[in-house]
C-alpha cells in the first residue's frame, strides 16, 4: 500500500498548491495540472466509481422480486428506481459542489463511509417506505463517482483529461453492466437483499483503500460561503453555453437509457423467455462495448473531434431501437441493440464531460454537479414513465418511447453544435 502511495504522490505531486480563491471566476492563480496522473491511481479511480455507481442500478434486475415481496404493483414499481436517481440528483446538487470547497479526500472517504449504513439499511428494510427511503441516500451518497471524476479531471494534465476521464469513466461503465449482471446472480443465489450487503463490504474496502492511497492535499479552494456555492452551479449555467447545451443531451440520452432498461426485466421474466434474475442480469453484459466507446471517445476529444463523436453517437443510439424492439422474436435482436445503443451512449457521454471540464477549471466540481443533474434527472424520468408505457402498451411502445427520445436528442444535437463549436 505504502509504495502505491509512493507513486501516487510522486505523480501528483505537481497538482498541488496553496493559495487561496475568492470567487467563482476563472483566476490566473487556479492551479493548472502540467504532471501525468499516474495509471495506477487512475485505474483505482475508475474502480472506486464502479462500485459507487452500481449501488444506483442494483434495484433494476430485482423489480420483480421487490414488488412480489412489498405488494407492490409492476406499473409502479418502478419508483424504486426513480427515488434512488432523484436522490442521486439531490446529492449531485448539495454534495458534489463541496469538492470546490472541501479537501476532496476527506470528502470521497465520508461520503464512502455513509454509503456503507445506507446500502445495510436497504438490506434490512421491513416494508417498502423503508425500501423507498433507504434507496434514496443510497443514490444521494452515490455522488461519490462524480467527485472522484473531477478528482481526475483536475489530476491529469490537460493535454491527457479526455483520456483520463475516458479511463475512468470506462470504470463507471463497467460498475453500471456489472451491478445487473452480479445482483441478478445474487437474487437467485441468496434473494435480492444479499447484493446489497455485498456492495456494503466493497465500499468499506474501497474507503479504507482510497484513504491510504489519495493525495492528502488538494489544488486551491473556493473561500465562499457553502450557500453561495450552491448558487455558484446555476450561475455556471448562464454564464456557460456548453453547460447548459450538453446537459440537456445528457437528460436526453439518459431518459432513453432508463427507457430502456428499466422495464426489461418483466419481457425478460415472463413467457415464452421465462428467464431467471441471472440469466436477465446478463444482459447488461451485451453493453460492455462502451466501455471500450468511453476510452475511445476520450481519445478521440482529446484531438478536437467532440463534435464527429457526438453526431455519430447520438446516430447510432437512435438506430439501436430498431433491433431492440425485435425482443419477442430473437433475443439476439436485443442483444446486438444493447450493444450499439450503449456504444453510442458512453461516447456521447465521456464527450459531454471532457467539453465541459475545459472551460472554468476552478468549477470542475461544480460543471461536475450540473451537468450531472440531467443525468440523474433523465434517469429518474425515464425510469418513471417506461413502467406505464410498458403496462399500457407492451415493449413495442416502450421502443417508440425510446427512439422518439433518442432522435429528440440528435435533433437538438443537430441545432446547437455552432454554439458550442469544435473540431
Amino acid at each position: 500500500m505504502k509504495n502505491l502511495q509512493d507513486i501516487v504522490e510522486g505523480g501528483a505531486g505537481e497538482n498541488r498548491s496553496t493559495g487561496k480563491a475568492s470567487s467563482c471566476k476563472p483566476d490566473a492563480r487556479a492551479p493548472t495540472s502540467h504532471s501525468s496522473l499516474p495509471r495506477v491511481l487512475s485505474l483505482l479511480f475508475a474502480v472506486a466509481c464502479g462500485l459507487a455507481v452500481a449501488n444506483v442500478y442494483y434495484a433494476q434486475p430485482l423489480l420483480d422480486a421487490m414488488a412480489i415481496e412489498f405488494g407492490i404493483r409492476e406499473s409502479t414499481i418502478g419508483v424504486v428506481v426513480t427515488i434512488t436517481q432523484i436522490g442521486y440528483a439531490l446529492g449531485l446538487l448539495l454534495l458534489v459542489p463541496l469538492g470546490d470547497l472541501l479537501n476532496r479526500r476527506r470528502l470521497i472517504v465520508g461520503l464512502s463511509a455513509l454509503s456503507v449504513a445506507a446500502l445495510v439499511a436497504v438490506g434490512f428494510s421491513p416494508n417498502s417506505t423503508m425500501l423507498i427511503i433507504s434507496s434514496a441516500l443510497v443514490g444521494l451518497l452515490a455522488v461519490v463517482t462524480q467527485v472522484l471524476v473531477a478528482f481526475s479531471a483536475v489530476l491529469a494534465a490537460p493535454a491527457e483529461r479526455g483520456r483520463v476521464v475516458g479511463r475512468v469513466t470506462s470504470g463507471i461503465v463497467i460498475g453500471i453492466l456489472l451491478a445487473r449482471t452480479i445482483a441478478g446472480f445474487m437474487a437467485d443465489l441468496a434473494g435480492w437483499r444479499a447484493i446489497y450487503f455485498l456492495s456494503a463490504a466493497l465500499t468499506l474496502l474501497i474507503a479504507v483503500v482510497l484513504f491510504r492511497v489519495l493525495p492528502p492535499h488538494d489544488e486551491v479552494k473556493e473561500t465562499i460561503a457553502y450557500p453561495q456555492l450552491l448558487r455558484s452551479v446555476f450561475k455556471l449555467f448562464l454564464e456557460e453555453p456548453i453547460l447548459r447545451i450538453r446537459a440537456l443531451i445528457a437528460f436526453l440520452i439518459f431518459t432513453s437509457t432508463s427507457v430502456l432498461w428499466t422495464p426489461m426485466v418483466f419481457p425478460l421474466s415472463q413467457p415464452p423467455f421465462s428467464l431467471s434474475h441471472t440469466e436477465i442480469g446478463l444482459f447488461g453484459l451485451a453493453g460492455a462495448a462502451g466501455a471500450l466507446g468511453a476510452a475511445r471517445a476520450g481519445q478521440m476529444a482529446d484531438r478536437g473531434w467532440s463534435q464527429k463523436v457526438t453526431g455519430t453517437g447520438l446516430l447510432i443510439m437512435s438506430l439501436s431501437w430498431l433491433p431492440i424492439g425485435f425482443i419477442i422474436h430473437s433475443l439476439w435482436a436485443l442483444i446486438a441493440g444493447v450493444i450499439v445503443f450503449d456504444l453510442g451512449l458512453q461516447a456521447v457521454h465521456v464527450t459531454n464531460q471532457s467539453m465541459i471540464y475545459s472551460v472554468r477549471p476552478e468549477a470542475h466540481s461544480r460543471l461536475t454537479a450540473g451537468y450531472m443533474i440531467f443525468y440523474s434527472l433523465g434517469s429518474a424520468a425515464g425510469s418513471f414513465i417506461s413502467t406505464f408505457v410498458y403496462a399500457s402498451a407492451g415493449w413495442t411502445g416502450v421502443c417508440l418511447l425510446g427512439s422518439a427520445i433518442s432522435f429528440l436528442a440528435l435533433l437538438f444535437w443537430a441545432f446547437t453544435r455552432q454554439l458550442t463549436p469544435t473540431a
